[in-house]
């Protein structure tokens, strides 16, 4: 017995000497050191000297608090505030720990309780991952294990910390109990787990350092916890008390390093957990709170720290299972703590503090020196100086928007992906892909699946945590049409208590999702939560999210589709498959990623403002009926919202996936893009003439007119053809073989529904009329339909497919925007299509799902000058690729030259702003394009109320979608009120005031 007692006197001593080369180089914490001011001091020593003992004593304490009884899960008698009001009038406790409750509310009884205190009070909360842990309607950043995914830099740890200080002040906090720097390194721990930053030391130090600084550098009070390390624990203290067998060499080299890092970088407080551990003090059943060895000779001698010592909360089971309430505080302060959190009888624990005075087991010296550290820490939070919360714009200032830029890319930096068979992350060549998204343990359509949709076309499944075995054979059925599963795990609970939420009906079925080899599976909850599923390293591709929130899932999807790269490493070990520093980096392969203005440095309060203005101007004044507006910076996405109606009459609100009929904006997005892809291919020469592509126009007087010309309306061809109208008597009636009312093998396609079809071949006869319609006298500009009319059948020649097979085969399906189509009634219910005019002169009837123009009506809906519909999302990523060089998706679709090429001004010198196929800004601004568009920008209108345009010199991309014509085209308010491009300077202005603030002062 001797030699063991011997032996634990040296280990003993070794962690001394390690710990006392650890305190030489101990920082002490910024409110203690003697920089405060003279007037700081004078407060201290003045309200110091008007406190009793006692009063000294209740300094010490700090009692909970709730703002909501009724979601109280603490005990309501002790935390009620009629009781804590009690206890501040008549004990003078010395601060308060909230708990459950909303934030107004909360500043409220801060409010109240601050009045009727003796010392202002130091108000405290658990706010590990912001304010949400305790409290509703406010920030909710990720768990502390998310972060430890994240890899390099810890600057945006950093600004975490500094913005959860800002709104922990705004709210009258002083204190956060945070952060953890326990190192997590038991699977099983019941109340670490995802609190930690993960298994290793060095990274959990830094981390927790970095959070630490962001804090307190911006005004708040820290507290480490748990000291001197939780993370090796099966027991969860609340409950019981959790005993630490490792012997001194371990703790002092593992679990105590991040604590000594956090020391030596100047934290401002220690919490002391409840665990037993024999190796640092042998009396059996104490808790280290009570533990002298453990708190004051480890941590305040050996390791130096001079900062404020709280206890873990003190009605915890880990001590109050082996020592009652009131001893337990009484025997914290001998161990010395400074103070004790959660006191649930505070007037019995001033009587046992002061027995032990009388004991001399503390002296009244100590008391006092703790006394005046705490009001110390009281003037360093600017409470000698105490200003009431503001209430005003609580919420609003809680809630910023720079946190949820944070919260993003804190996100999307922590994603891990375990799993990645022949680098199928991220998806490519889309147009190969059947996908069907499933959410396990959801009853809704969940975030990821609608973000997944922006990409592609995926059918959306859910199966319930309670999936009934009907529900799982119909979903297996209906899967077998797939060849893509993009599966979500939707864990309901973070904790292995309740096997993290995932039910007996997820995990068969997700076992069956793995074993059919077509499933991408993520993770959204705890990555210990592996363990609990059958072979998830089968899956073709595994992500591990770490936490179901929206960011996560959004995010996640994101990843999926290349939108962002995979960066993150497993902080911690699962098993043997998936070891802690597990993790397989993906590029992002030039998808529209979805975002936030202020990603970009803009601020979305401003730009909602200006373009909702506009917007909603455009409605009131009935320009449009309603309309869709998406903007996108560097391949980002910022902005995307609808507004108003399908039409004026109606209660169809207009959503973000609804269809529009493009117009003229089919010249680009289709016509000018299949060129360019012929052009590409050498296929169609810029420099041919009509003839060359058109045999039929041997002869003509177009003959000879080059298509560089022809395409930036510079070579005389007219403007349009009535062609509707040559097919009309005088009478009005229809000529022979033109239209009739009724379907017949002569008369086959449909002009409009049921009630007007064209006589077959008919296309031929328009050919011929615009073959044969003479050319404008003058050479210049005049913009003209005609020649994009011919397109069509100019490709189906060069390519040997029809033009909207070609555009969808070899574009809109690759870059996932399948939304585009001719004649979308074939694919999409008339709900999801907007209205156009009511045509009261040829048609005569509501244009619902048919092209607008009659031209175009004219050829069965499908023409290279109108025809095309598509929502704005798969606009964007045409335009996307035009601005990406002809990139996306990880393919080069067309060719930096062609783009090049095709979006130049062609011909400067006669004043025309054309480019080929491409409208581009007037030299003299006329309202054609945006005000403040560069030269290098290019776009074009549509007639329905459309518009595009991209700016490679800023890498903006606009899509403007409206259905002005309807009821009449006649109304042109739209233009009128300068809407489309009014909409797209505001993005110019707020981007040209962070170039130049002074000279844009005034936009």
């Amino acid at each position: 017995m001797k030699k063991i007692a011997f032996l634990l006197v040296s280990l003993f001593s070794l962690i001394i000497c390690s710990a006392n080369s650890q305190a030489q180089i101990a920082a002490s914490p910024t409110f203690l050191n003697q920089n405060q001011t003279n007037a700081s001091r004078q407060w201290v020593d003045s309200v110091f000297a008007t406190l009793t003992p006692d009063e000294r004593i209740a300094q010490l304490i700090m009692v909970a608090a709730v703002s909501d009884v009724k979601r109280a899960v603490i005990d309501p008698k002790t935390s009620n505030p009629a009781v804590v009001e009690k206890l501040i009038r008549e004990n003078k406790v010395g601060g308060i720990v909230f708990f459950q409750g909303g934030p107004v509310p909360q500043a409220q009884l801060t409010n109240y309780y601050q009045s009727i205190s003796k010392v202002p009070l130091l108000i405290a909360m658990d706010a590990e991952f912001g304010l949400a842990m305790r409290i509703d309607s406010t920030v909710r950043y990720p768990y502390q294990m998310t972060l430890g995914a994240i890899q390099g830099s810890n600057d945006l740890i950093y600004e975490m910390g500094a913005q959860l200080a800002k709104q922990a002040r705004r709210l009258g906090m002083h204190i956060n109990f945070a952060p953890v720097a326990d190192v997590n390194n038991n699977p099983d721990n019941p109340v670490i787990s995802f609190r930690s930053f993960g298994e290793n030391k060095y990274k959990v130090a830094d981390k927790a350092v970095a959070y630490m600084k962001g804090m307190q550098d911006n005004g708040l009070l820290t507290s480490a916890k748990h000291f001197p390390g939780h993370g090796d624990t099966g027991v969860d203290s609340h409950y019981d008390l959790p005993l630490i067998s490792h012997n001194t060499t371990r703790l002092d080299s593992l679990e105590l390093y991040p604590f000594k890092a956090l020391i030596a970088n100047g934290i401002s407080g220690m919490m002391i957990a409840h665990l037993s551990i024999p190796a640092l003090d042998t009396t059996k059943n104490l808790p280290s709170t009570l533990s002298k060895p453990i708190v004051s000779d480890l941590l305040r001698k050996q390791l130096g720290f001079d900062g404020l010592i709280y206890s873990d909360a003190m009605n915890m089971k880990g001590v109050t299972k082996y020592f009652p309430n009131g001893r337990a505080d009484a025997m914290g302060l001998e161990s010395g703590m400074d103070l004790l959190e959660f006191t649930e009888d505070v007037s019995k624990s001033i009587a046992e503090i002061k027995k032990s005075i009388a004991e001399g087991k503390i002296t009244q010296a100590e008391i006092d020196a703790r006394c005046k550290k705490v009001l110390q820490a009281k003037a360093w939070a600017g409470l000698n100086h105490y200003k009431p919360v503001d209430l005003n714009n609580l919420y609003k200032d809680l809630n910023p928007k720079a946190a949820e830029l944070t919260n993003r890319l804190l996100t999307e930096k922590a994603l891990t992906v375990l799993k990645n068979d022949k680098d199928l992350l991220p998806l490519r060549d889309l147009d190969t892909l059947k996908i069907a998204s499933i959410s396990l343990g959801a009853d809704t359509i969940t975030t990821f699946q609608k973000t997944l949709g922006l990409y592609t076309t995926v059918e959306h499944f859910q199966v319930p945590a309670k999936a009934t075995e009907a529900q799982i054979t119909e979903l297996r059925e209906k899967l077998k049409a797939f060849n893509l599963l993009l599966v979500g795990v939707h864990l309901g609970s973070i904790s292995p208590r309740t096997n993290y939420g995932l039910t007996e009906q997820m995990s068969a079925v997700l076992q069956e999702l793995i074993a059919s080899d077509k499933a991408v599976v993520s993770i959204f909850g705890n990555p210990y939560s592996l363990n609990k599923i059958q072979k998830p390293e089968n899956a073709r591709a595994l992500l591990m999210a770490y936490q179901l929130t929206p960011y996560t899932q959004d995010l996640s999807a994101q990843l999926i589709f290349g939108a962002i790269p995979a960066q993150g490493k497993l902080p911690v070990t699962v098993n043997a498959q998936f070891p802690y520093n597990a993790g397989i980096e993906t590029l992002a392969i030039g998808r529209l990623k979805y975002t936030i203005p202020e990603e970009l440095g803009l601020d979305s309060e401003i730009i909602t403002f200006k373009i909702d203005s506009i917007a909603n101007l455009a409605v009131t004044q009935k320009a449009t009926p309603g309309c869709v507006v998406q903007l996108a910076k560097d391949g980002k996405v910022f902005f995307r919202k609808a507004y108003g109606k399908h039409t004026y009459e109606g209660n169809v609100n207009v959503k973000l996936t609804d269809l529009y009929d493009l117009a003229s904006v089919t010249k680009i997005t289709a016509s000018t893009l299949a060129l360019m892809s012929l052009w590409d291919a050498k296929k169609f020469d810029l420099d041919a003439t009509m003839k060359d592509y058109l045999p039929d126009f041997e002869g003509s007087n177009k003959a000879d007119l080059q298509w560089r010309r022809v395409l930036t309306h510079s070579a005389r061809l007219k403007a349009f053809i009535v062609l509707w109208k040559e097919a009309q008597n005088a009478d009005g009636s229809w000529k022979k073989k033109t239209f009739s009312t009724k379907q017949s093998k002569k008369y086959p396609t449909s002009v409009v529904g049921d009630s007007l079809f064209i006589f077959k071949n008919y296309d031929k006869k328009i050919f011929e009329a615009i073959r044969n319609s003479p050319l404008n006298e003058k050479e210049g500009y005049v913009y003209s339909d005609l020649s994009f009319i011919l397109y069509p059948q100019i490709v189906k020649t060069l390519s040997g497919e029809n033009f909207e097979d070609y555009l969808k085969n070899h574009y809109y399906h690759k870059l996932g925007a399948n939304t585009l189509t001719f004649n979308p009634k074939r694919f999409y219910k008339l709900q999801d299509i907007v209205e156009t005019e009511r045509d009261t002169f040829f048609r005569m009837t509501q244009l619902h799902g048919q092209v607008h123009d009659e031209a175009a009506a004219m050829l069965g809906g499908l023409s290279g000058h109108a025809g095309l519909f598509g929502d704005a999302n798969d606009v964007m990523k045409v335009w996307q690729m035009y601005l990406q060089q002809g990139y996306y998706g990880g393919q080069q679709l067309l060719s930096k030259d062609a783009l090049v090429e095709f979006t130049r001004y062609q011909y400067p010198e006669m004043g025309s702003r054309r480019g080929i196929g491409f409208d581009k800004p007037s030299f003299k601004y006329t309202g054609n394009a945006p005000k403040y568009a560069s030269p290098s920008s290019f776009g074009h209108t549509g007639y329905t109320g459309i518009m595009t345009w991209a700016d490679p010199a800023w890498k903006l991309n606009y899509v403007f979608l409206s259905n002005r014509v309807y009821p009449t085209r006649e109304n042109n308010k739209i233009s009128q009120l300068n809407i489309r491009t009014a909409i797209m300077d505001v993005v110019y202005e707020e981007l040209l005031k962070k170039v130049n603030p002074v000279a844009t002062a005034g936009l």
